[in-house]
């Protein structure tokens, strides 16, 4: 791993603190070692360097203290920002959409899922080319000033557009091919249950236990990108499909949100969506926001959910006199509390979905 240094400004917008901690959580699964973290308040970025010129100071003396290698910020950052901080510190430096989607590229298992990445990657870079030549650009055009840096930039501008044409057929023939598979399990009458939430929520954990599979499972930020569905087989009803899908997270970088629409397509074409909250977490009423706020995105809004309290059994005052699923006053569900790790409450949730199942053939 290698020494990192993690930069995160509060600009006062709330959940400061865990919004940084988040950010170690990626670092770390990103194969980087925080060893130095600066963290500071302003009204507003500052428009050269994102940080000021106080805390640009103390970053330089902190990165030849610590031997650090490489610089994260919890913000995005402009092409213009990152190529002088680069200069002033003579360091890589990385922004919060490139740390996740450097994470994203070495989760992807599936053809789907590197299609998916690499567009996402594209389309990010796409906006920074002029970093990668600003030594050989030219700022006046005209007879005898066009040199090579300009030139290549726009060679790699065009081999660029054109991967991403690639791309996007590509993962538009996967989507017709899912959309088949849709309309299949709908004439079969199949209920399409789908698992959502914040990552490290413990979606694959609780998947594993529902359809007894052995999905990668790690205490680590999006463990899971690819989306896999399995039959549940339920004495009730025995036509369910359920997914697992990949895990949200606060400022979730819009390329991602796009790449990953054939596959997040699986959240819009549910029958219901099983939202699992991390009931330990101190900020678990925000993340809940942070995953209803991308569903709105992606269209998903609309689709009926439960929310699934998991890891009660590091919170067992959650539930209220014993009973795992709690109602409202029309006798509808409105939470579950369980625990995928120990199995606590779980039938309750094969109950829950069998009840739908059954109503969805009436």
């Amino acid at each position: 791993m290698i020494n990192a240094a993690l930069i995160s400004i509060d600009f006062g917008r709330g959940s400061f603190q865990a919004g940084f901690e988040e950010l170690g959580a990626l670092a770390n699964s990103a194969g980087a070692c925080p060893v130095l973290m600066l963290t500071g308040r302003r009204s507003s970025p500052n428009a050269a360097y994102f940080i000021g010129s106080g805390k640009l100071k103390e970053l330089q003396c902190g990165i030849q203290d610590h031997n650090i290698k490489i610089v994260i910020f919890n913000h995005t950052l402009s092409p213009a920002q990152q190529r002088n901080l680069e200069y002033a510190l003579e360091r890589r430096v990385v922004d919060r959409t490139s740390l996740i989607l450097d994470i994203f590229a070495q989760r992807a298992r599936s053809y789907e899922g590197k299609l998916q990445v690499e567009l996402a990657q594209l389309q990010y870079m796409s906006t920074r080319l002029v970093r990668a030549w600003t030594h050989l650009e030219r700022q006046k055009g005209g007879i005898g000033l066009r040199g090579p840096g300009e030139t290549q930039l726009e060679t790699d501008r065009q081999l660029i557009s054109k991967r991403i044409k690639i791309l996007r057929s590509k993962l538009s023939k996967l989507k017709r091919q899912h959309g088949i598979q849709r309309r299949q399990r709908d004439r079969n009458c199949k209920l399409s249950v789908s698992l959502v939430g914040y990552t490290n929520a413990g979606k694959s954990t609780l998947f594993n236990a529902l359809t007894k599979e052995k999905t990668y499972v790690a205490n680590q930020l999006f463990a899971t990108l690819d989306t896999t569905s399995r039959r549940l087989y339920l004495r009730e009803a025995n036509n369910v499909v359920i997914s697992d899908t990949v895990g949200f997270i606060r400022d979730l970088p819009h390329q991602l949100v796009s790449a990953f629409r054939a596959t997040l397509e699986e959240t819009v074409h549910a029958d219901l969506l099983l939202h699992v909250v991390d009931a330990s977490s101190a900020v678990h009423v925000n993340q809940i926001q942070q995953v209803n706020d991308i569903l709105c995105q992606i269209g998903a809004a609309s689709v009926p959910q439960i929310i699934i309290f998991n890891k009660i059994d590091q919170k067992p005052e959650l539930i209220n006199q014993g009973n795992p699923i709690k109602r409202n006053d029309h006798g509808n569900i409105e939470c579950i509390f369980l625990s995928a790790r120990t199995g606590q409450g779980l039938n309750a949730l094969y109950d829950v979905i069998a009840e739908k199942a059954l109503s969805l053939q009436k």
